[in-house]
Order: C-alpha cells, then structure tokens, then sequence
C-alpha cells in the first residue's frame, strides 16, 4: 500500500492506494472518524461488485452503515437525487456525528461529497473512488458538487473528505470504455506536470496500476495543497482540457459523451490554442495527441453539436472571470500557465479546427 499526504493546512488527510483495501476500509476508516451511525452511498453498478465488502469491514470495527443506491449515470448527479438522498439520510437518524461513505466513480464521489458537506450542514465523508477518473483526479480534493441544466458542476461546495482509499483492484472490473476515459486525466496530468508519464501510456487495466494511480494522486494531492480553495491560481492548471471539454458535455447531453472523452477532445483544443498562442512546439502537440488517440479517445467534435452552443455553455463555465475567459495553456509539456489572453475568437476558432 502507497500513502500520501494532502497536507491542507486545516484539514489534512491520506490518499491510500493499493489492491484489496475496500476489504480493510473499516479499519482505515475508524482511524479518522470514530464508528457511528452511516451511509455508503453508491450506484446499482457498483454495489454488487464492492458493497458488500464494504459493509462487511465497517460492520466489523463497529460502524452501523446503511447502502443508499443511485441510479449509475451522470444524470444521477443533480439537485433532485441529493435532496432525496439527504431525505434519507434523515430518515435514518444520522445527525452530526454521522458519516459518509462515497462508493464509486467520479459521480458518486461529487454527489455523495456533496450530500456530506450540506446534511447538518457537514458531516464527515471517506471516498473510496472505484474508477480510474475518481483515483487520480475527483476523489481527491473535496470539490463536490451536482450539474445543473445549464452546465456542469455549477452548484457545489469544497467540503474535504476524511480519507481516500483507492483500491486498485477494483479498476480490474470496469467496462473497458469506462477504464478508458479515465487514461484522460493522466493525460491531463502528464501534460500539466509530468511529461515522461506520457510514455506509460496507454496503461491496461490488466497490470499492477497501483504506481500510476500514486503518480497521479501525488500530483492532485499536491496542487490542492498549494491552493485548496483554487484562490491562488495554481489549482485551476487541473482545469486544462476541461473549459471547452465541460461545454462539449454539457451541449451533448450528460451521458451522451463520457467525461473523459469531453475532456479529450477539449484538450486536443487547449493543445492547439497552445501552440497559437503559447509557443508549444507542433511536435510535442501531436505526440500528446498521438497518446490521446492510442488510448482510444476522441480528438474531434461529433458534428451534431453546433459551435455556437458549445460557446453558450462555456460562457456559463465557473472559468470565466467576469466574463474574461481563464485558459489553461502549456508552453512546454510538464508546465502549464492560466492565460487570460484568449478571446472568444479564438475559441471559436479552437472548436471549428475539432470538426471532421
């Protein structure tokens, strides 16, 4: 087992990876908030891959958990299922000594994070991301939150978990497709700072991923050290990929593109942008997309969403600064820069240069 520090200065906590951890949670968990009334909060996907060996460790070191199932999918993700949740959690009798438990990939961790920071106004919550995208990159942070109508992750709050524990062994079990769109996020990461990771991919779900995944977190843990609250700039690098990559999802319809592929094709545009205006050289542009190709992601935009309403959606994105766009470029791989210098032409034009 690999474990590294967030070192937050008011709410520190551990990123635990390694194989077989979901059957020690308990004792994991029990180390960082005492047994008690709770909730594993999870989707009929994964429950019966994981719930039970969940439910069974918290049961062993005392805590008296109850699994609440969401339909698996993004439009899980909304103000409806964490109201009916937080319902729920009521009806239990869990009050602020309860806790928490998140059970799933990034959907999961983003809603039942969320629940946790808004039920009495915030009770503890152990993520344990079961997905190559939750792993590396959303488990790990505490930003929460659901999507509304008019755009992705709009309505949320930070609220820190308590731990995170990443089994590995559960990648082993996803969909190929759903493993995939993770391998987005490690590409963003090698991007923004650390290039040779690039020639680690693509990674199959087959091998020990526990190093990859550490990687990965290592870097996240590190960034929202620096910047939890992303106040200060360096947060927003994880953002690369994701302006445009958020208005293509949204635009398309949560569910209809994976995160990871919106991600993809938003950062074959930031790629772009970056050689126009950033001075990246063409060579490392396409050998970042030459990986984002292998690892069987899309570079391109579906001809069926127009350009005019992925450029609504962005203007709605939390990047915009009153109104400026906040463009996250690389000038070299392994470093990048939030620029305020891109115009909406030039997005526009971003976008177009996507279409087959």
């Amino acid at each position: 087992m690999i474990t590294i520090p967030v070192a937050l200065q008011d709410s520190p906590y551990e990123i635990l990876i390694g194989d077989g951890l979901i059957a020690r949670a308990g004792e994991f968990a029990s180390r960082v908030v005492a047994p008690c009334r709770s909730v594993v909060i999870t989707d009929d996907h994964v429950y019966p891959l994981h719930g039970e060996s969940l439910l069974s460790s918290l049961k062993l070191v005392g805590f008296e958990s109850y699994p609440l199932l969401v339909p698996a999918g993004e439009a899980s993700k909304s103000m409806d299922a964490a109201a009916g949740l937080c319902d729920k959690l009521i009806g239990l009798g869990l009050d602020r000594k309860g806790a928490v438990f998140a059970l799933g990939g990034g959907v999961i961790g983003d809603l039942a994070g969320f629940v946790a920071s808004i039920h009495y106004r915030g009770i503890p919550v152990v993520q344990i991301p079961t997905t190559v995208v939750a792993q590396v990159d959303s488990a790990i942070g505490g930003k929460t939150g659901v999507n509304s109508p008019l755009g992705k992750n709009l309505i949320g709050t930070f609220h820190q978990p308590g731990l995170v524990i990443a089994d590995t062994e559960t990648l082993r079990t996803l969909p190929e497709k759903i493993f995939t769109e993770g391998l987005a996020e490690v590409i963003k990461h090698a991007v923004i700072a650390d290039a040779p990771m690039l020639d680690l991919l693509p990674a199959e779900k087959s091998t020990d991923l526990t190093g990859l995944i550490a990687r990965n977190a290592s870097i996240k843990g590190r960034i929202v050290a620096e910047d939890e609250f992303e106040t200060k700039g360096m947060r927003a690098l994880l953002n690369f990929g994701h302006t445009i990559g958020h208005a293509v999802e949204s635009v398309a319809g949560y569910g209809s593109l994976s995160h990871g592929e919106c991600v993809a094709i938003g950062m074959t545009a930031a790629l772009g942008l970056s050689v126009r205006l950033a001075g990246l050289p063409q060579d490392e542009a396409d050998r970042v997309q030459a990986v984002i190709s292998s690892c069987g992601l899309p570079v391109t935009i579906p001809p069926t969403l127009p350009t005019e309403e992925i450029l609504q959606a962005l203007s709605r994105d939390k990047k915009f600064a009153r109104g400026a766009i906040r463009f996250v470029l690389t000038k070299e791989l392994g470093s990048a820069f939030v620029s305020d210098r891109v115009t909406l032409a030039d997005v526009t034009d971003a976008v177009e240069r996507l279409r087959v």
